[in-house]
């Protein structure tokens, strides 16, 4: 059984997103100790403080989920310069009621791949700085905006070898950030 449950937010809703290939060579790359959970937001209703004292189900799930795990990936593509709003719907859902935040003191780690050339560098700004005001630690370094392109992900999915490298590096980082906490 594994030692580390990361749970693994996936900013895109679509099936064959790159960010979701991402997200599911994240655990090839990590220790047997480490476990990897994405955790669903597509069923998220849009967050209403009217909600507080009686949260949909799958906001208690959520939540539920993050509470469960060491830590947490966020896996973002970048949507007009910023993060998906199905995003950060999920972020104000566990987050809320006003000091009963599920995210809080959970050490974050924030990668993200786009066709653009500055791959999720303002989605991953505009993400660091909702994760601060969170109480989530964020690894700073390295940062890892990824450029999709030919190359990244073979036929099956599976990254490509030079991808690979730099994510597996991106991985060890977080690996040992996340372990620095235990």
């Amino acid at each position: 059984m594994s030692q580390y449950q990361i749970a693994v937010v996936i900013g895109s809703l679509r099936k064959d997103s790159f960010n979701r290939k991402l997200a599911n060579a994240l655990p090839k790359l990590a220790p047997a100790e480490f476990s990897f959970k994405q955790l669903e937001i597509g069923d998220l209703p849009l967050y209403n403080q009217d909600d507080d004292a009686n949260p949909p189900a799958a906001a208690k799930r959520l939540k539920t989920e993050i509470a469960a795990s060491k830590g947490v990936i966020f896996v973002t593509p970048e949507y007009n310069r910023s993060i998906p709003g199905v995003l950060k719907n999920a972020l104000d859902h566990a987050s809320r009621p006003y000091g009963q935040s599920a995210w809080a003191g959970k050490p974050a780690g924030v990668i993200g791949v786009s066709v653009g050339a500055n791959g999720t560098a303002m989605a991953q700004q505009h993400l660091r700085n909702i994760l601060a005001y969170l109480d989530m630690p964020a690894m700073g370094q390295p940062e890892a905006y990824l450029h999709a392109r030919e190359g990244m992900f073979d036929s099956s999915g599976e990254l490509g070898p030079d991808s690979k490298k730099f994510v597996q590096q991106w991985v060890d980082r977080y690996v040992a950030w996340v372990k620095s906490f235990s």
